[in-house]
C-alpha cells in the first residue's frame, strides 16, 4: 500500500517515512501543500497524512483539493500540533478520517493507519524502542559547544536522545579543540546525519563565540521553530531540557532558562567552593541587570527563533559571560519591564557538576572584571 505524507518539517517527515517503510509501506513525502497535491495526482496513494500548520498553504487546503476538486474518498489522516477545536472540526467537516495531535508516538501513528486501511494493512510490532519514539509538535535545534571534550563527551546519551525525540537536531560546535574532540564528534555523527551535525571552528574563540556561531548556523534551517544550547558534559538532564521546551511552547516567553537553585525534590549538586563563588557572582549580576534572575549562567536555555538575530548578530564582548550579555541585550531591545516578562527562569529538577570543567578558579576571579566591562558596555 502507498502513503503520501505532507509536512513542512523534514525532521518529522524523515522519521515518519523510515518507520512506515520498515512496516512495508511505499512512502512518498512532500514538504509543502502544493508539492503534496502534485504528488497526489501522480502517486495515487492509498492514504494521505497531512499537517495543518504549513507556510503558504494550510493542510486543510490539501484536504479540500482531495475531497472537492478531485472528488476522491482516499483516506486522510491529519497529524498536527494544532489543538484548536474549531480547526479540528473544520477538518472533519471537510471529510478527514482521523486527527492525531502531536506529540504522538510512531506506534500510535502505525496503529491508526492500520485501523483506517483495514485488515490488509501491516501491523506494527510494538517494541519498547519504537513506543518511546515521539514525533514532536515543534522542531528544535540544540547547540552543544565542545572544547577538548574527548574524555567527557557521552556520545551514547546524545544519540539515544536524538533517536527517541524525533524533531530535535543536535549541532555540536567544535571550538578549536586541541585533542581528539573533532574526530569523536564526526564518529558520533555517522549514521545520524539527519539529526546530528558538526560545526567546526578553525580556532578556539571561547564558549560565547562557539554558541553564537552554532545558533546562527541553526537559524538558517527554516524547519526549526526553537533554538537552544546545552553543555557537552550533560550536567543538565535531557528530561529537564525537554521541560524547558514545553514551557516555551505553551507560553508567550521568548527565552526559557534553566535555574540550578536548590529546592525541595531537586537533585542539584555543586562543589562547595563553586557554590560560594556562584552566589557572590549572581548577586553582582542581578545588580547589573536590574532584573530578578537568580541563575543567568545555567548552560541550558531555549529560545524562539525570532530573537536570534537581535541577540546573536554581534559578537559578545566576553568569552564566558555571554548569558548575561543575552539578558542585557533583551533589556536594551525590549526595555527592562517588557524583558522581565519575556524571560522565564525555570528550576531544574536535576543538575550535577561534572569533573573537568574548563572554567578554573583563576577564571572565576576574572569574572568580576568582566561583569564591570558588561555593565559599562551595555550602559
Amino acid at each position: 500500500m502507498k502513503i503520501l505524507a505532507i509536512d513542512d518539517q523534514q525532521l518529522i517527515l524523515m522519521s515518519l517515512k523510515k518507520r512506515l517503510v520498515e512496516l512495508g509501506y511505499a512512502v512518498v513525502t512532500a514538504d509543502s501543500g502544493n508539492t503534496g497535491m502534485e504528488l497526489y495526482d501522480s502517486f495515487r496513494p492509498d492514504l494521505v497524512i497531512v499537517d495543518i500548520n504549513m507556510p503558504e498553504m494550510s493542510g486543510l487546503e490539501v484536504v479540500k483539493y482531495i475531497r472537492h476538486e478531485k472528488e476522491s474518498t482516499t483516506p486522510i489522516l491529519v497529524m498536527s500540533g494544532n489543538t484548536d477545536e474549531d480547526v479540528i472540526m473544520d477538518g472533519f467537516d471537510l471529510g478527514i478520517d482521523d486527527y492525531m495531535k502531536k506529540p504522538v508516538s510512531l506506534n500510535e501513528v502505525a496503529a491508526r493507519i492500520n485501523r483506517i486501511l483495514g485488515q490488509g494493512a501491516l501491523r506494527a510490532k510494538n517494541t519498547e524502542e519504537t513506543t518511546s519514539r515521539m514525533l514532536q509538535e515543534y522542531c528544535v535545534g540544540v547547540v552543544v559547544p565542545c572544547y577538548n571534550e574527548e574524555e567527557r563527551l557521552s556520545g551514547a546519551d546524545f544519540k539515544n536522545f536524538a533517536h527517541k525525540n524525533l524533531g530535535y537536531h543536535l549541532c555540536f560546535v567544535n571550538d578549536g579543540s586541541t585533542d581528539n574532540t573533532l574526530n569523536v564528534l564526526q564518529e558520533l555523527q555517522k549514521g545520524h546525519e539527519d539529526t546530528i551535525s558538526v560545526y567546526n571552528c578553525g580556532k578556539n574563540g571561547g564558549k560565547a563565540e562557539a554558541v553564537r556561531q552554532g545558533v546562527l548556523h541553526l537559524a538558517k534551517d527554516p524547519q526549526l521553530d526553537y533554538i537552544g544550547y546545552l553543555d557537552a558534559d550533560l550536567s543538565t538532564d535531557f528530561r529537564d531540557f525537554d521541560d524547558l521546551v514545553k514551557t516555551l511552547q505553551n507560553s508567550d516567553f521568548k527565552i526559557v532558562s534553566g535555574s540550578r537553585m536548590n529546592r525541595m525534590g531537586a537533585d542539584i549538586t555543586k562543589e562547595s567552593a563553586r557554590k560560594i563563588i556562584s552566589k557572590t557572582i549572581n548577586l553582582i549580576i542581578r545588580s547589573i541587570l536590574g532584573m530578578p534572575f537568580n541563575d543567568t549562567q545555567c548552560g541550558a536555555k531555549i529560545m524562539k527563533k525570532d530573537i536570534v538575530e537581535p541577540m546573536f548578530d554581534k559578537k559578545f564582548i566576553t568569552r564566558w559571560l555571554f548569558d548575561v550579555e543575552i539578558f542585557m541585550r533583551m533589556r536594551k531591545f525590549y526595555g527592562k519591564e517588557k524583558a522581565k516578562g519575556l524571560i522565564c527562569e525555570q528550576p531544574l529538577k536535576r543538575w550535577i557538576h561534572a569533573d573537568g570543567s574548563k572554567l578554573s578558579m583563576k577564571d572565576s576571579a576574572k569574572i568580576v572584571g568582566q561583569l564591570a566591562k558588561i555593565a559599562f558596555h551595555y550602559g
